[in-house]
């Protein structure tokens, strides 16, 4: 069915951009327009087996690996200077395919880490092990890292944040549900096939797993909410370094510090404090080798995939089959591929771009934006709940937000990484070392606001708070979201709602906390921010009666910023269409208006087909609504939706005009 997906995405490219073979004239475009417009080729595709969803951005996905493994390939036909972008990429790709080697040497990779672990005999060695681990890229308990200071975006912090999970989410070892317990329960028996693997005899094994499920079940305890780890505010405590090594006295955070090789550390963000404070107690009140069996778990279990195959595929059969519900293992090609994508991107995304986007695709892209802008600045100048006071520095921040379109204007270096052929699990080790080097050389230098924090070969955008930046890479700029070939009415539709999507999230429940330069203050009148909070809650309300899949449900808080910025994206990309016809004239095509097959092609993008697995992990994890609510969810509450197809009470998704959310 993989070439029944591309050949559909083919026969598009050759039309306007939408193929009408895909509607479902069974269904009422009133009473569910998600499955009106792509139900017919919902009902003709499968997921193919390595995949745990199939659709528009998977198929796009699936394409551009196609494309990336084809540059890789052209590279191993000779051999590479070594240094340059091109041996860094086709070494570590051959070294991640390269099994017999990997066969051959079993888990002798990690036996020296092992043993470090094994002979931790004293609180001081401990720290000085979890220090370690952290610097190799092993992140138990929690996890540091370099951003932005979110309340003076013009320098970097070192942040701490909560971690030290297994699973995806607090609530697998907490939540009583059915769903919990299917995880919980399947994970149980993964960790004891995992040590087996590793040669751990059952008894071991068995002591193991309950020493760890009862250590990350504390943790889970001692966690933030996940809807409250998307909250700028409650994740923000700037912390002198003397004061957090107070507050958390039984944890000697200034060793830990010095031996990670931070230097002069005056403060930092603590993104859970209280999480931090119950951890440092646990660390100092567990037996030692609790947590030299947790800090051993961790290591196995984040090296697992990088070993033999035994241990890939038992890494598999928990994460793809148990949580996702993916039926096969990628390919070897793939997996070797994601490899180098997740760890010398740019490298392989400088030869993606020489090669697969064109100036002309560019070009056009700067003129749609431009178009969403004028749009978006129309909007909040004609809205009728926000003062004149709030809209001026609304407008001031919408001027201010940067472009960045098809690749990097500064790529990023990899100066001194050594990657060898031979040495799989040795590059990574290097690869996190080179991380973390760069780490440290960035904290107390000037901010970058030229860094992306995706690769151009990446199918997704996002936008950053502190930079107030909006990303697009090139890869995402392709049929079925942007072609030069394309109806505008798809092209507005599709690249335009996504480009509103990632402008809407600077103005988001979150995103509108952070003002033009980056800088989390408060610019919004008290009335206007309690009108905007308000909006807010009815889309929770809205989004909260969803069904995900088997009872469990949308999380509508978790989800409240995603759901915002996919209405804004709508209504912006409407907008700035309305705009465009106003130039080109309106027509007719296969039988539909200009408005029509505009929602045709805004539904086209979240055209997929889902694992049951899936749906119910993302429910429970992921800050986004499923596909089918992305559309009839923003279209429900949209007016020019209701009229371009005569909506009316008795429509399933009819809402009252009091109902609709009108935010942006």
């Amino acid at each position: 069915m993989i070439l029944s997906g591309l050949g559909m995405q083919k026969k598009q490219r050759k039309g306007w951009g939408f193929d009408t073979a895909t509607i479902d004239r069974s269904v009422g475009p009133q009473d569910d327009f998600y499955h009106f417009a792509n139900g017919a080729w919902l009902k003709k595709n499968k997921i193919p087996e390595t995949e745990s969803r199939w659709g528009s951005f998977t198929i796009l996905r699936y394409q551009t690996e196609h494309q990336l493994h084809a540059l890789i390939t052209s590279l191993l036909t000779k051999k590479q200077r070594r240094g340059t972008h091109e041996q860094l990429v086709a070494d570590l790709y051959v070294s991640a395919s390269n099994m017999k080697r990997r066969g051959s040497l079993g888990t002798q990779p990690i036996e020296g880490l092992r043993k470090k672990i094994r002979r931790v005999s004293s609180q001081k060695e401990l720290l000085e092990c979890i220090a370690h681990l952290h610097t190799i890229g092993v992140s138990p308990l929690w996890n540091v890292f370099l951003d932005q200071d979110s309340k003076n975006s013009s320098r970097y912090l070192l942040h701490l944040f909560q971690g030290g999970l297994s699973l995806p989410e607090r609530e697998y070892y907490l939540k009583k549900g059915a769903e919990q317990r299917r995880v919980r329960d399947a994970f149980r028996v993964h960790m004891k096939r995992l040590l087996a693997l590793y040669g751990i005899e059952k008894g071991r094994a068995i002591q193991i797993e309950k020493i760890v499920m009862g250590i990350e079940t504390d943790l889970a305890k001692a966690s933030m909410r996940k809807e409250d780890t998307r909250d700028s505010e409650k994740t923000y405590h700037l912390k002198r370094l003397g004061t957090f090594s107070t507050e958390v006295s039984s944890f000697d955070w200034k060793r830990y510090f010095a031996l990670l090789g931070v230097k002069n550390l005056r403060e930092m963000n603590v993104g859970q404090p209280d999480f931090f404070k119950r951890t440092a107690t646990m660390l100092a009140s567990r037996p030692l080798e609790d947590w030299k069996m947790y800090l051993e778990w961790h290591l196995l279990s984040e090296s697992a995939p990088l070993l033999s195959l035994p241990f890939v595929k038992e890494t598999f059969n928990f994460y793809g089959k148990v949580l996702s519900g993916t039926k096969k293992m990628k390919p070897l090609w793939r997996r070797s591929l994601g490899t180098v994508n997740g760890n010398v991107g740019q490298a392989l995304g400088r030869l993606y771009v020489g090669k697969y986007f064109s100036k002309e695709a560019k070009k056009r892209m700067d003129e749609l934006v431009d178009d969403l802008f004028d749009a978006y600045e129309t909007r909040i100048r004609n809205l009728a709940w926000m003062s004149p006071a709030t809209k001026k520095k609304a407008l001031a921040k919408l001027r201010l937000v940067n472009r960045k379109i098809g690749y990097p204007s500064k790529w990023r270096s990899y100066r001194g990484l050594s990657i060898r052929r031979g040495d799989f699990y040795g590059n990574m080790l290097r690869l996190a070392t080179f991380d973390h080097r760069r780490f440290l050389k960035k904290l107390h230098g000037p901010v970058d606001r030229h860094e992306w924090f995706m690769n151009p070969q990446t199918v997704n955008a996002y936008c950053h708070f502190n930079l107030n930046d909006i990303t697009f890479p090139a890869a995402i700029l392709q049929h079925p979201f942007f072609s030069l070939h394309a109806d505008d009415a798809v092209n507005y539709a599709a690249i335009g709602s996504v480009i509103g999507h990632e402008m809407t999230h600077a103005f988001d429940d979150q995103g509108s906390k952070f003002d033009g330069k980056g800088n989390m203050r408060k610019w919004w009148t008290a009335k206007d921010r309690a009108r905007f909070d308000a909006k807010g809650k009815s889309l929770v309300r809205q989004f909260n009666s969803y069904e995900a899949a088997d009872g469990v449900m949308v999380n509508g808080q978790l989800t409240l910023g995603e759901n915002i910025a996919d209405l804004g994206g709508l209504v912006i990309a409407f907008d700035a269409y309305q705009k465009r016809l106003e130039h080109t004239g309106r027509k007719d095509i296969a039988g539909h208006s200009p408005e029509g097959r505009f929602f045709l092609g805004f539904a086209q993008q979240e055209r997929e087909l889902v694992r049951k697995e899936f749906e119910k992990m993302s429910a429970l994890t992921d800050p986004h609504s499923p596909g089918i609510y992305r559309i009839n969810g923003p279209l429900s509450n949209f007016d020019s939706f209701y009229s371009t197809f005569g909506l009316k009470k008795k429509n399933k998704l009819y809402r009252s005009p009091k109902e609709r959310a009108r935010i942006w």
